[in-house]
């Protein structure tokens, strides 16, 4: 399986959602309309990280409203929009890294500085859900698979039927790249659920990586379309 800059963002997303998750009470930092669900539990339940579930959704809101008018001033001075955009998500998974080694494993993750941490990375990947939808709309969804896996199915329903003999090279090609996405998704939560469990909150020393890696696929971001 070829990586390209569409699977290194699931296979990025998939990690920051399971680490986040599995350090920061239960936050989802990539899919955060999730953070309904598990807020209500928290409710229920009396878990932790309330407050972060709650500011989740404005922060990524915001952070997305503000992406797009700093890409408009990007693209207005000729500047490369979606490495920029891409740059600036490393620098936000740089300061997370940073402060989860510097200051987990969190307790309390509704104060101080595991907030902080959880906002960072809702942030990052708000920066990476704007970059995905502007520059690379024509790829699946790198952090939400409920729409690929659903185009999945329908497509192999399509073919199991049997379509007319200029479709199925079309459904063929859509199938492999969803299902890549999907699979390379679902790699990045077994291995941020590994890492936390073997090395905690080094784990999101992995973010940095993935978000340098995305940045080294330097073709892809040159003819990304704006």
């Amino acid at each position: 399986m070829r990586l390209s800059l569409p699977g290194i963002l699931s296979l990025m997303a998939g990690y920051a959602d399971t680490s986040g998750f599995l350090a920061l009470g239960g936050l989802f930092t990539s899919h955060v309309t999730g953070n309904f669900v598990t807020l209500g539990s928290a409710w229920v339940l009396g878990s932790g990280g309330t407050l972060a579930k709650i500011l989740a959704l404005p922060t990524f809101c915001l952070t997305v409203l503000l992406v797009r008018l700093m890409g408009l001033r990007w693209r207005a001075a000729k500047r490369p929009e979606l490495r920029s955009m891409l740059t600036l998500q490393l620098a936000l998974l740089i300061v997370a890294a940073g402060i989860a080694a510097w200051a987990g494993p969190f307790e309390n993750t509704d104060t101080g500085v595991a907030l902080a941490l959880g906002m960072i990375l809702v942030t990052a990947m708000a920066v990476q859900n704007a970059a995905h939808r502007i520059h690379l709309s024509h790829t699946p969804p790198s952090t939400v698979m409920t729409v690929s896996t659903t185009q999945i199915m329908l497509d192999l329903g399509d073919m199991l039927h049997g379509d007319p003999p200029e479709r199925p090279a079309a459904i063929r090609a859509r199938l492999k790249t969803m299902t890549s996405n999907v699979v390379l998704f679902a790699a990045g939560c077994g291995l941020a659920a590994f890492l936390f469990t073997e090395i905690d909150k080094w784990c999101f020393c992995a973010l940095p990586l993935l978000g340098a890696c995305a940045l080294m696929m330097r073709s892809e971001l040159i003819d990304a379309p704006a």
